[in-house]
């Protein structure tokens, strides 16, 4: 190539880079927009998924915009008003990911892929909390003790010990015109006899017996009863007050039989059918923390995460989770079966855990474990 050639070679590719350039800087957007775009289905769950300002956040939206950067894709996002909406959005092929956190369950691997875990947790029990920190429902717990295991125990004893002093009473006294035994028939005498032992153990005999002897046994059983009340006293206050202390819903296992408020759809509102739970499902969380709040259910049981988030926001002195965590599951990110993007996500999620953006956006909205 001559050197004329050579410099209006030179020039042209000048002019070219020039061009584009200017190009790019006249029209910046344009490379945002050749970017290929993911459409994201959520539903509002504090604190995965939340709605502040007219635009989204909370840990499940802050972890996915991470993973869209590392893919390169932009997101296009679509909020669902409950639980299940995501799912029926991903049936119709409506979006490409479900991105409000979903846990693992065998009915949904068959039917969607998971991406690699973004959470570990379990379920959680929470209920209502009182000023003292008792329970809000004395009658209730009243009630439970009045028809506890330890007061049939009491009422049983208390018959043996009637018993007793009652026959002995009626031996003695069946003679005794002026006694406290007014026939001589064990039918109805013994029944005015057991009358006189129940009330010696309770109050104070109406009469003491005639008879000498039934005598003496009538104030060793006036005793007798002092000491059985006192203890019969002392053992239903101590559950009674134990009961308050830690109401009636302490964990999982005092659910079956009570009514639960759950998320619809969820893997929580399956538990508490198996386990024989009185379940009522709302489509949003807002409305489940209403319903406890208000009596309208016993307690709710839902991921720890969420639950924890609640009570140590809004609910701050409203409610307490109680019990440990129970039916620990990875939770993860949805696509549809056989959906590409599943190894896609899955490797932008261990590159975020590999360079610290997962544990910064964790922190954030949980804490240091």
């Amino acid at each position: 190539m001559t050197p004329r050639r050579a410099r209006e070679a030179s020039r042209i590719t000048l002019a070219r880079g020039l061009l584009i350039v200017a190009a790019s800087l006249a029209f910046p957007a344009q490379a945002d927009e050749a970017l290929p775009e993911i459409r994201a289905a959520a539903s509002p769950l504090r604190p995965m998924v939340m709605e502040e300002g007219g635009h989204l956040t909370g840990f499940s939206i802050d972890l996915w915009n991470e993973v869209a950067a590392q893919l390169k894709v932009k997101t296009s996002y679509r909020l669902v008003p409950d639980a299940p909406a995501p799912l029926d959005a991903l049936r119709k092929h409506e979006a490409d990911v479900a991105v409000m956190g979903v846990f693992y369950t065998t009915d949904r691997d068959r039917e969607f892929d998971f991406s690699y875990p973004i959470l570990n947790t379990g379920q959680q029990v929470m209920v209502r909390s009182t000023a003292d920190g008792g329970s809000d429902r004395p009658l209730m717990s009243f009630l439970e003790v009045l028809f506890s295991r330890a007061m049939a125990f009491w009422l049983f004893a208390a018959l043996l010990l009637i018993l007793v002093p009652a026959h002995v009473i009626w031996f003695l006294e069946r003679r005794e015109p002026e006694g406290p035994i007014p026939s001589e028939k064990y039918l109805p005498g013994i029944f005015h006899a057991m009358v006189w032992a129940a009330e010696a153990m309770v109050s104070q005999a109406q009469q003491m017996p005639r008879q000498r002897v039934a005598r003496l046994l009538g104030i060793l059983w006036l005793y007798v009863g002092i000491v059985f009340v006192a203890f019969l006293t002392a053992n239903l206050t101590t559950n009674l007050t134990m009961a308050q202390i830690r109401g009636t819903i302490d964990g999982p296992e005092d659910l079956p039989g009570k009514e639960v408020g759950a998320p619809m759809g969820t893997a929580s509102a399956d538990y508490l059918r198996d386990i024989g739970a009185t379940v009522r499902t709302f489509p949003q969380a807002d409305e489940m923390y209403a319903a406890l709040l208000s009596g309208q259910v016993d307690a709710v049981v839902a991921g720890a995460p969420i639950l924890r988030y609640f009570a140590s926001h809004e609910g701050l002195g409203k409610v307490r989770v109680v019990g440990p965590e129970f039916k620990r599951a990875n939770v993860g990110f949805l696509v549809p079966l056989g959906s590409p993007l599943r190894k896609r996500i899955s490797s932008a999620l261990l590159v975020l855990q590999e360079d610290g953006s997962y544990q910064r956006i964790y922190r954030k909205w949980f804490g240091a474990d």
